[in-house]
């Protein structure tokens, strides 16, 4: 539930009811805005007297949530900014995640980070752990690419996202990275999510590949109820009867996420698409639906990669790409 205070309310007031309900086991969420405070309430609400609540010195109203999704529901709150650094994701300026697949070599590693920052890129993306549907194929340098991608950041000033996989390297990934990517195969990785909830860094949460959107929304409730409020949705399609492509892009689930949620939305076409060609085109409509940012694969040189080659794009390919999403975001009154 939510409890909103009025405009005159004084902190003793606020006090008081936050006492009260965490004295009958409520989780607390405190939003103190310019004009008024309000208090996210989690918790079992049959024990609470909502009129005795709305009899207590400054409150204003109570308003329940009807949702499965209490903390990421748009009732909660109205809208998120999550901030990286310096960056802003969910505010008027776009950000794209650029990178490998898979960190292969220090070469190729910073070759791309270079171009890619050049480019306009802010956040350097990159697989250290790579899990993959078979056993035998390349899956990831583990700690020696997070220290490769740690140099990267240093040398160019890009932040970083790489994807955590196990609940074991949770708190190793966190030390290099800035940003923790839970993939499409580990969204209902119930334990793995509870780990990632008690760490203090953004997390780009993708949506599964048979997921429904509120399946999606419930993953990114594990990640908040268990206080990681900073969480960004990626959609990066779905499996659908169609097979010409890797996945389905569901551009829908983007303003469909943003309606009913307060969280940014991020579009990863490269994931969707499964083949370069189409990945701008997939871009430029990601952006048009209403997503704060793109995550983008380049390689310097797809047709080596070890890892989701067909869907990379080259440095002058993801240049490309860049100026023609300045473009679109300046029709969508965006920046990049």
């Amino acid at each position: 539930m939510i409890v909103v205070m009025n405009n005159g309310a004084n902190r003793q007031d606020i006090d008081q009811v936050l006492d009260r309900l965490q004295s009958l086991g409520f989780k607390i969420h405190l939003s103190e805005g310019v004009e008024r405070t309000i208090i996210g309430a989690i918790g079992d609400k049959t024990i609470l007297n909502e009129v005795a609540l709305e009899a207590m010195p400054g409150v204003e109203k109570v308003v329940p949530i009807l949702q499965p999704y209490k903390l990421v529901s748009r009732e909660f709150k109205e809208h998120s900014v999550v901030k990286v650094g310096d960056l802003e994701f969910g505010g008027k300026a776009l950000h794209v995640m650029a990178g490998p697949c898979a960190v292969e070599s220090r070469e190729q590693l910073l070759e791309t980070a270079e171009s890619v920052a050049k480019s306009g890129a802010t956040v350097l993306r990159g697989g250290a752990f790579k899990p993959r549907t078979s056993p035998y194929a390349f899956q990831g340098m583990e700690e020696e690419g997070l220290k490769l991608l740690a140099e990267a950041r240093e040398k160019t000033g890009l932040k970083i996202v790489t994807e955590v996989v196990d609940p074991r390297n949770v708190e190793l990934v966190a030390r290099y990275s800035d940003i923790l990517q839970i993939g499409a195969r580990n969204m209902q990785n119930f334990f793995l999510l509870k780990e990632v909830a008690n760490i203090d860094k953004p997390v780009v949460l993708k949506r599964g590949q048979s997921a429904t959107v509120e399946e999606w929304l419930m993953a990114a409730e594990y990640l908040m109820a268990g206080g990681n409020y900073n969480v960004i949705l990626c959609e990066r399609g779905i499996r659908t009867f169609e097979t010409f492509l890797r996945n389905t892009l569901d551009l829908s689930a983007v303003p469909v996420a943003k309606n009913l949620s307060h969280l940014p939305v991020i579009v990863d076409p490269s994931h969707a698409t499964g083949k370069w060609q189409y990945v701008k085109p997939m871009a430029m409509a990601a952006i048009a639906a209403g997503a704060d940012g793109l995550l983008i694969e380049v390689h310097p040189n797809p047709a080596q990669a070890l890892c989701d080659g067909p869907q990379s794009l080259n440095p002058e390919n993801f240049d490309s790409l860049m100026n023609d999403i300045r473009k679109m975001a300046a029709i969508m009154d965006r920046s990049v």
